[in-house]
C-alpha cells in the first residue's frame, strides 16, 4: 500500500490518542529484562542524525569519480567527489571528509545498511522507522530508541534529562510528521524528548524567558499544570499518563534551578574548542553533546535537521550541497570524538552516525522492486544542478559508530562497485541497529510492555537481534 503524509499524520495520530488512553502497566512482561546486563559496555548514547538521506557513494563508500562536465552522459555518474584515504589501509572516504577519516581507528565504519521498503517513499516514514523501529502505521504510539532507554536504565545524573533531542524544529515542512515519532508514545511524556531546537540559544531551554522573576515563573507553571488537566492527556489519558506527565514537568523545572544547567551555555566553552565546533547548527550540537555527556545525559540526538529540499535532501544541486553539508560534520564529528577519548568517556559511551537511506542518481528504491521516481534525471547532463545523488536508494548505506564495545578499525559489510551500489554481504538491518545498541546498554533483547493485552516490544516481535561483527 502506498501512504501519503495525510494517511500517516491521520493514524499517527489516532495512535497516539489510543497510546494515552491503554497506559503502560507497573511492571513488564515477565521476561529477564527486568535487570540490566552486567555485561553491559555503554551508559550513553549519543546519535549524530543526518536527516534527509545521506549518499554512502558521496561520503563514506565512494566509488569511480567522474568530474563535472556538459554532455556528460547521468548513468555513467558513480561519485562525484574523489576518494581520499583514511588512517585505515586500503579503505577511502569520499573528499571533504578527511577529519572523520583520520579517527576511523576509533570505530566502525558499516557499508551495508539496508533501508525498509515501504512502497511511495516519504523522509518521515523511513525516519518514523528508523527512530522506533517500527513501519507507521501502528495501532498504538511506537517509542522512540531514546525514550526506550530513557525507560529502561533511567538518568545517570537525576537533574539532567535522559533523553535530549538538539537541532530540530516542528515550524518547517513535515513538521507534524516528525512530531510522530519525537515522543515515548505508550512510555509516558517523563520518557520524551527536551526539545532543543537551536543549541546556540540552548540555555534558554532551562530558564525563564528574560524579564519574568522566579515567582512570576512559579505561577506560570501552576497556571501550565492546571492548563495540561483539561488537554487530551488531562481528559483522555490514563493515570499513569498523567503522572508521567506531571514527572516530566517537575524534571523540567528541577533542572533549570541546577547547576548542571550551565551545560546548556554554549559561552561557557572555551573559544579554542567552541571555533572548531562552530561550523553551525548541528557541529554546535555536537558540542552541546559533548557537554551534556560531561554532565551525565543518557541518550542525545544531534541532527543536521530535516527541512524538505535543503541539507541532505539532494533533489537537485546535489554535488554542491554536498560540498556544504561535509563542512558542517566533518570537523565536529571527529572532534567529539577526540574529546570523548581524551576525557576517557568514549569507552562508555556510543556515538552513532547515520541516515534513513541513501540516494542514487538513476535508482529509486532499489533495483529489484522500483518505485514511483521523484525526480527528472536528465540522461545527458548539461546543468551542475543536477550533477549528484538525487534519488532515494534504500538498498545500501553507511553508518559510523564508535565506543561503548565497539570494534576499533574495523569494517562491517560491503556494496557493490558498479551500479547499482547495493550491499553484497553483511546486510544489517534497522532491528539489528536497535538492538545492537540495546546490547551494548544491556539492555535486553525481550523487553518488552503489556499494551492492549499484547506485548509491546523494543523491536518487532521481540525478534531482533544484534549485529555480533560489530563489538569486541
Amino acid at each position: 500500500m502506498n501512504w501519503n503524509r495525510r494517511d500517516f499524520l491521520k493514524n499517527t495520530s489516532g495512535a497516539a490518542i489510543a497510546a494515552m488512553a491503554a497506559g503502560i502497566p507497573v511492571t513488564k512482561w515477565l521476561t529477564d529484562s527486568n535487570v540490566r546486563n552486567s555485561k553491559a559496555t555503554a551508559d550513553t548514547v549519543i546519535l549524530l542524525w543526518m536527516a534527509g538521506g545521506m549518499a554512502h557513494t558521496d561520503t563514506f563508500d565512494p566509488k569511480k569519480y567522474t568530474p563535472f562536465s556538459k554532455g556528460m552522459q547521468a548513468n555513467s555518474v558513480l561519485s562525484t567527489f574523489k576518494s581520499v584515504p583514511t588512517i585505515l589501509d586500503g579503505i577511502n572516504f569520499s573528499e571533504g571528509l578527511e577529519s572523520i577519516g583520520k579517527i576511523m581507528d576509533k570505530g566502525t565504519l558499516i557499508r551495508s545498511y539496508v533501508a525498509a521498503d515501504m512502497g511511495h517513499i516519504l523522509h518521515s516514514r523511513h525516519q518514523y522507522h528508523w527512530h522506533t523501529c517500527y513501519q507507521p502505521p501502528q495501532s498504538v504510539a511506537a517509542p522512540h530508541l531514546g525514550s526506550w532507554i530513557a525507560k529502561e536504565l533511567g538518568p545517570l545524573n537525576p537533574v539532567i534529562p535522559a533523553f535530549i533531542d538538539i537541532g530540530q524544529r516542528f515550524t518547517l515542512g513535515e513538521g507534524e510528521e516528525l512530531k510522530a515519532f519525537h515522543t515515548a508514545g505508550f512510555l509516558g511524556n517523563e520518557y520524551g524528548p527536551f526539545l532543543i531546537p537551536d543549541p546556540s540559544s540552548g540555555l534558554d531551554s532551562v530558564r525563564p524567558p528574560v524579564g519574568m522573576s522566579a515567582s512570576r515563573f512559579e505561577k506560570r507553571n501552576q497556571l501550565y499544570q492546571d492548563l495540561i488537566s483539561q488537554s487530551p492527556v488531562g481528559e483522555y489519558g490514563s493515570d499513569y499518563q498523567k503522572e508521567s506527565l506531571k514527572r516530566s514537568m517537575e524534571q523540567a523545572y528541577i533542572l533549570l534551578n541546577s547547576p548542571e544547567a550551565k551545560a546548556f551555555d554554549l559561552s561557557q566553552e572555551p573559544k579554542e574548542s567552541y571555533d572548531i565546533y562552530n561550523t553551525g547548527k548541528f557541529g554546535l550540537g555536537c558540542l552541546m553533546a559533548k557537554r551534556l555527556t560531561e554532565q551525565g545525559a543518557r541518550f542525545i540526538s544531534v541532527t543536521t535537521e530535516y527541512e524538505p529540499f535543503k541539507g541532505w535532501d539532494t533533489h537537485d544541486n546535489g554535488h554542491t550541497r554536498l560540498a556544504d553539508m561535509k563542512k558542517q560534520i566533518d570537523g565536529p564529528v571527529a572532534q567529539l570524538i577526540k574529546d570523548l577519548e581524551q576525557s576517557g568517556r568514549l569507552d562508555r559511551t556510543l556515538v552513532i552516525l547515520a541516515s534513513e537511506f541513501s540516494r542514487d542518481m538513476m535508482v529509486e528504491g532499489r533495483p529489484d522492486l522500483k518505485v514511483q521516481e521523484q525526480v527528472a534525471q536528465p540522461d545527458i547532463i548539461q546543468d551542475i544542478k543536477n550533477y549528484g545523488m538525487h534519488r532515494h536508494f534504500t538498498d545500501g548505506g553507511s553508518m559510523l559508530m564508535f565506543g561503548g564495545g565497539i570494534k576499533k578499525g574495523n569494517v562491517y559489510g560491503k556494496t557493490a562497485d558498479e551500479r547499482p551500489c547495493k550491499t553484497i554481504e553483511k546486510p544489517i538491518m534497522i532491528d539489528q541497529v536497535h538492538q545492537s545498541i540495546y546490547h551494548a546498554l544491556g539492555i535486553a533483547e525481550d523487553t518488552n510492555y503489556l499494551i492492549e493485552k499484547r506485548p509491546f516490544y523494543t523491536t518487532p516481535d521481540g525478534l531482533g537481534k544484534h549485529a555480533t561483527g560489530l563489538f569486541v
